[in-house]
């Protein structure tokens, strides 16, 4: 296993686990009005049915990330969306629960579409046209998401930090698919050192951006209430 597949493997995990924590509570708003007998089955199948559905929508996203300057508007995409993870604080889960077995499964699969464009749209940037690592990563994460989101989400509230790290892998993904895009090649092929210093500056000004964001947030939040 080379070192460039290594890392697009870790990354895409990283976005899986940023992008999904919300994932478990989705799932348990949507089985919420279920009997217990049957809850554990909704959930399962839930989950897989959207596992599916996720993977063959990250593989279109791959194929059409090919489509030329597309891998740059993705990778802008990809940069407010990272900007979007700091600066958006409060999320909301308007999901309809199921009153049986298949319509909570359809809740959970839809519910997960809607909140899961940003994770496709940054897996897909990850991969590199490399089916293979959707896969892998994918399967991977999944079970990290589902039996570990809600530690995830605690120590989000704990520990701000592991926010500004997720908006880091989101804008470094970003910044990888800007520089590989094919129709700006000229600019970065055979440059280095300019690659990896606009890598570098796309991943400081998200973070830096959206730091000075919260702030702002934050005195406007204190001067309200008092």
């Amino acid at each position: 296993m080379d070192s460039e597949f290594l890392i697009s493997l870790l990354t895409i995990i990283g976005i899986d686990i940023i992008l999904g924590g919300d994932n478990a509570i989705v799932v348990a708003l949507a089985c919420r009005h279920l009997p217990p007998a049957i809850r554990n089955r909704a959930i399962i199948l839930g989950i897989l049915f959207a596992l599916l559905t996720r993977m063959s929508l990250t593989v279109v996203a791959v194929q059409l990330l090919e489509v030329p300057f597309l891998l740059a508007i993705g990778g802008a995409l990809l940069i407010y969306i990272a900007y979007s993870l700091l600066t958006e604080q409060e999320r909301d889960h308007k999901i309809e629960g199921g009153a049986n077995l298949w319509e909570a499964i359809r809740a959970i699969i839809i519910a997960d579409l809607v909140m899961g464009f940003d994770n496709v749209i940054a897996v897909a940037g990850a991969a590199h046209g490399d089916h293979l690592l959707v896969m892998i990563g994918l399967i991977i994460s999944v079970p990290i998401i589902i039996w570990g989101s809600k530690l995830i989400l605690l120590a989000f509230d704990r520990f701000p930090i592991i926010t500004y790290i997720g908006a880091g892998i989101l804008a470094f993904t970003a910044s990888r698919m800007i520089t590989h895009e094919p129709m700006l090649m000229p600019l970065f092929i055979g440059h280095p050192v300019f690659t990896i210093m606009i890598q570098c500056f796309i991943i400081i000004a998200v973070i830096g951006i959206g730091a000075y964001k919260v702030h702002k947030q934050k005195e406007s939040s204190s001067l309200t209430y008092k």
